[in-house]
């Protein structure tokens, strides 16, 4: 019997963990050749999403649960999930129910019988969702498309069901700055895309601002571009040849006509302008700096306070 592994990241999900039990333990029962686990990752919540884990875990000897020390972020959850599993196939799945559970058993039969190594979920609409976060979603897919070598497809979801060998690939990339959706398409295998229409949380609040989306969005464009930096050398170099002819201008326009007051707007707008775009070269130089300092710095991604996943087993997967 092939095995599993759905990873579930968690941050104040205590309303929706009783209500995602409900729908998607039914789903795994009704999959009669495979064995389904459950990896929960607490992400340091503040609520009781942990007493909540502690309780399914006594019920359901399926249910495991890794409960970071604080909150790291959605990234590092589910690189402890993969790290965590070790079954034939691994899922990542959401807690709030936006992820369509019902899709579970279509996506394994296409991981297992029809010979894709992926399969994953990408949202189709985005009922519900503002005007602005859809434009700025939509400009975010083509520029990093244009951009990186990581090809993502528009409305890319986590949500996916993974062979062994793709966890495996996954896993062997070790940077600290981690943005899985340019990570799975990195790496590369056969998908199968699953279309999935927007559907709202269950329970609970969205933990994504738009400042923090935006924030996001540059993540990934700096973590598989270095494309900000060619066109700030193109710019700057279009910028001192401009400011090269200018000075010929000057020159060639003294020696035939003469001396000419200087006009003290157009030396303001020249500083403001050329200013603005040290900073903004200087703003980018450290953008990517900042992230190779913290990959040399070589600190875990997470901490781990709690687990009732057996030492003996963590080190075996």
């Amino acid at each position: 019997m092939k095995t599993l592994d759905l990873i579930v990241p968690c941050y104040n999900e205590e309303e929706a963990l009783p209500l995602f039990c409900e729908t998607v333990l039914p789903i795994a029962d009704s999959l009669s050749q495979t064995e389904v686990r459950f990896i929960f990752v607490d992400d340091g919540s503040r609520d009781k999403t942990l007493a909540v884990l502690r309780e399914l875990a006594t019920k359901d000897s399926r249910v495991q649960y890794i409960s970071f020390s604080r909150n790291f972020g959605k990234e590092a959850a589910m690189l402890a999930g993969l790290r965590a599993s070790s079954a034939d196939y691994v899922g990542i799945i959401d807690a709030d129910l936006q992820h369509d559970p019902h899709l579970i058993p279509e996506m394994l039969q296409a991981v297992s019988e029809e010979g894709y190594d992926i399969a994953a979920a990408r949202r189709i609409d985005r009922t519900g969702e503002s005007k602005l976060k859809s434009v700025f979603s939509k400009a975010f897919y083509k520029i990093i498309n244009r951009i990186s070598d990581a090809n993502i497809e528009e409305g890319a979801q986590d949500y996916r069901i993974m062979k062994r060998c793709v966890v495996e690939a996954v896993l062997s990339m070790p940077e600290y700055n981690r943005f899985s959706k340019g990570i799975f398409s990195w790496v590369g295998f056969k998908t199968k895309w699953f279309p999935h229409e927007n559907r709202a949380r269950t329970a609970g609040i969205s933990k994504w601002s738009f400042g923090g989306l935006i924030t996001y969005a540059m993540d990934g464009i700096v973590n598989f571009s270095t494309a900000p930096l060619k066109i700030s050398l193109f710019f700057g170099s279009a910028l001192s040849f401009a400011g090269i002819i200018y000075a010929l201008y000057i020159i060639l326009r003294t020696l035939f006509l003469g001396t000419d007051v200087p006009g003290y707007p157009s030396i303001i707008c020249a500083i403001l302008i050329i200013g603005g775009f040290i900073l903004l070269v200087l703003g980018v130089l450290g953008e990517y700096i900042s992230r190779i300092y913290m990959e040399v710095k070589n600190r875990p991604n997470y901490l781990i306070a709690e687990t009732n996943i057996l030492p003996e087993t963590r080190e075996k997967k």
